[in-house]
């Protein structure tokens, strides 16, 4: 073909597209216009045939081996050669047309034509080498079912359950290694819009709508095949939100776990707002997800390390009216130029791996992805920094960061001039004391980290919020706390309380023994805090046992050791009791009852007597019944009970309500048994009011003896470990080391408790049974 004078090209073995319409010419074509008289491809195509009258065009679908007809013979200015239409050879740079082999004879082999860029076609292939290589599935099938998901809403709450449902939602397979790419900018600026056309042809996989409201809340993700990443679009900054504090924090989460991201701006210039917005996400990025992303990587036992590099950054800036960044000065990098923008403010971001420009000037839609595409596709291609891993370690990186950072966010302690304050992600617990915030991150809690604030403490009379550390051990190079108790370890439980009563309390340090006693001398002791001791200062968090010194569990103990003597007594003495007091009642009993020890089930409904069980008498027929089968009460004048109601069983209840002239019979006279009962039962109701009114007073005394670090008995409703609630015959304790209010059966541990002054083994519950070390 040189020898005709043209200047022909590579032979053009993958058919681009000649349109340029919506792609500018960079994507592969995928049909044939014939009246267009261009190959197109699918965005091209889609575009160009849904205007008015171009939506009757004829179109074919080509494959990979596909050559054109020459577009002369397709009805141009020169007829075809004996009326046939001939496939191309040639492409025209210059005029944009395919030729034949005798068009381009005629058309170019003269004049200025001459000197025009032609590229060749391939011939055609033969029948083997079609049937030996299958056609590759057109892009257009690989996204037919492609469809986004629901990933995080609103609330920053996973809405996928597990790793496996992760990966069915994508359609890929769990092995698959694939990237993550996500998009970040204000509300309304297209960001669905540019996902679904640079990953997905212009199908709608993200929602985009033409309304004033958000159509994007939470996270949203889908699969592109193609390009084998996982695409993420994002809800837009500066929506109208009722927790935007939430919303803008589920942000940095999507970043952390991305390859790439998108920062999509429509505005004519730049502006500070994305500058601050990546120094903010790079700063919260380094200070709180580095060494989270690091302790997952542990935690979940990851085999592929997550780079502790954040993503690669992309600004894709559109404008319509305005040149692109770097186009007025051709000399100075577009790169330099953003640098300059970031001095300026006094910052840079130094986490993300790479930040670089993609602009593009739309004058008249559509917009050109091109560019953009082009970028995404080196950045992907580029492992260097950042290499592809499973579906599973993508899921179970986010999972993890959703678990640590959740929570609600108060607006009075958001920073409005930062992007990403460090209350998003930090510890919301506020000391009681002084207001000073947590600096550890959310739920350290959970790990065995205690609370650690920024400041020191400043004491306050309403917590007591002071320490105790022995001054002799300080000045050895040692920190022992110590505490104020009723008696030393040493002592006995009943000499520590004599001595306790004779010298006051005591504070005892492990390694220098009792240190000092509150009433060691008649006259002239000392505080502590002058001679032996020295305080510290300590903040009081929301939950925590506080710092109470007052551990003086004397009158406590006391109460302990009367109710331990009258328990034993009781508990020894119930069955002499019960067979003395069953003795005396058949002494005074009527001679028409049945004696006591005959009764051993109720007459009527056959339950057996057990030892609490107690056995009532029918005062009509004498025999032993429960107290459901006699409740019932009527005059019996004819045993000598007078016309008062008195206890029946029901039969006999029934008997006399048949037969009412036993209710008018003659009284009969009290001598003898009867008499002797209702003394018997006057005397039993009044020891009974009197130990009533004994008790009242008993539960006063034990509220004053209660520790102050004792939960209330008229607070306790239920066991603190296993949410019983307490009844007449639940009795309820207090465990010696947190002071919460349990069951026995929860609360059958014995240990002692040296912080709160119990040196000898006390009732302890099953969770401080479980703390290791002393109590």
């Amino acid at each position: 073909m040189s020898g005709h004078g043209s200047s022909e090209k590579e032979i053009n073995t993958s058919l681009n597209c000649q349109e340029s319409y919506a792609c500018g010419g960079s994507e592969e074509a995928a049909f044939e216009c014939d009246e267009c008289r261009s190959l197109q491809c699918v965005r091209c195509e889609q575009e160009l045939h849904s205007q008015e009258g171009l939506q009757n065009h004829e179109r074919v679908a080509i494959g990979p081996w596909h050559v054109p007809y020459c577009d002369n013979c397709r009805g141009g200015k020169e007829r075809p050669v004996n009326g046939r239409r001939h496939r191309s050879v040639v492409r025209c740079q210059s005029c944009k047309v395919n030729l034949c082999q005798q068009c381009r004879k005629s058309t170019h082999n003269g004049g200025n034509k001459k000197k025009h860029p032609l590229t060749a076609y391939p011939p055609p292939p033969k029948p083997a080498e079609l049937n030996s290589t299958p056609p590759p599935k057109p892009k257009t099938k690989l996204l037919e079912k492609v469809c986004s998901f629901l990933l995080v809403d609103a609330n920053e709450e996973m809405q996928v359950k597990d790793d496996g449902a992760f990966v069915k939602k994508l359609n890929c397979k769990p092995d698959k290694l694939i990237k993550v790419v996500s998009v970040f900018g204000n509300t309304g600026e297209g960001k669905s819009h540019t996902l679904n056309h640079t990953f997905f042809i212009g199908r709608e996989v993200f929602k985009t709508s033409p309304t004033q409201e958000s159509c994007t809340v939470g996270v949203w993700a889908a699969f592109d095949p193609i390009h084998k990443v996982v695409v993420i679009d994002t809800e837009g900054l500066l929506g109208n939100s009722s927790n935007q504090g939430q919303r803008t924090r589920l942000l940095l989460k999507v970043l952390a776990i991305s390859d790439l991201i998108i920062y999509r701006t429509h505005a004519d210039r730049l502006h500070d707002d994305l500058f601050k917005f990546l120094c903010d996400a790079s700063d919260a990025y380094l200070k709180h997800f580095t060494k989270e992303l690091k302790a997952t990587t542990a935690r979940c036992g990851l085999d592929v390390p997550l780079s502790t590099l954040g993503p690669a950054v992309i600004i894709f800036h559109e404008t319509v009216h305005t040149k692109l960044l770097g186009s007025d000065n051709s000399s100075e990098s577009v790169d330099r130029l953003l640098l300059e923008r970031f001095r300026k403010l006094g910052r840079f971001p130094e986490a993300f791996s790479s930040i670089q420009y993609r602009g593009t000037r739309t004058c008249s839609p559509p917009t050109d992805f091109g560019g953009l595409q082009r970028t995404l596709e080196q950045l992907l291609d580029n492992n260097a920094t950042r290499s592809p891993r499973s579906p599973v370690v993508i899921f179970k990186a986010l999972q993890a960061l959703s678990e640590r950072f959740n929570g609600e966010i108060s607006d009075e302690l958001i920073a409005h001039n930062c992007f990403f304050p460090d209350e998003y992600f930090t510890c919301s617990c506020l000391c009681l004391s002084c207001g000073s915030g947590c600096k550890n991150s959310m739920n350290h809690l959970g790990e065995g980290v205690c609370h650690e604030a920024k400041h020191r403490c400043r004491y306050s009379p309403q917590y007591d919020n002071r320490i105790y550390t022995c001054k002799a051990c300080y000045e050895g190079g040692k920190e022992v706390v110590v505490v104020p108790k009723t008696s030393a370890s040493s002592d006995s439980p009943w000499l520590g309380l004599a001595r306790y009563a004779w010298s006051g309390y005591v504070i005892e340090c492990p390694n220098c023994g009792v240190i000092y006693r509150s009433r060691q001398y008649w006259y002239g002791n000392q505080d502590p805090v002058d001679t032996v001791v020295r305080t510290e200062i300590q903040h009081i968090w929301p939950g925590a046992d506080g710092f109470l010194k007052d551990n003086s569990n004397a009158a406590q103990r006391l109460l302990d050791g009367v109710n331990f003597m009258a328990q034993s007594v009781s508990e020894l003495s119930v069955k002499p009791a019960k067979a003395v007091t069953s003795w005396l009642t058949d002494q005074i009993a009527p001679t028409y009852w049945k004696p006591n020890s005959l009764i051993l089930t109720c007459l009527k409904c056959q339950e057996v007597f057990q030892d609490n069980d107690t056995k009532h008498h029918c005062r009509a027929c004498g025999e032993g019944f429960c107290d459901t089968c006699s409740s019932k009460a009527t005059p019996v004048p004819e045993k000598g009970w007078g016309l008062a109601p008195v206890r029946v069983c029901d039969t006999c209840y029934e008997q006399r309500a048949t037969h009412t002239e036993l209710l008018h019979a003659e009284v009969e006279d009290e001598e003898g048994g009867t008499l002797a009962r209702k003394v018997g039962e006057a005397v039993s109701n009044t020891l009974g009011a009197v130990v009533t009114a004994i008790d009242i007073p008993l539960g006063l005394v034990k509220d004053a003896a209660r520790p102050t670090y004792w939960v209330p008995d008229q607070d306790i409703l239920s066991c603190h470990n296993c949410q019983c609630s307490f009844t007449a015959k639940l009795s309820k304790h207090h465990c010696r080391a947190c002071g919460q209010g349990v069951c026995d059966e929860c609360s059958l541990e014995r240990r002692p408790v040296p912080s709160r002054g119990w040196d000898h083994p006390v009732r302890v519950c099953a969770n401080c049974n479980q703390k290791p070390g002393d109590l």
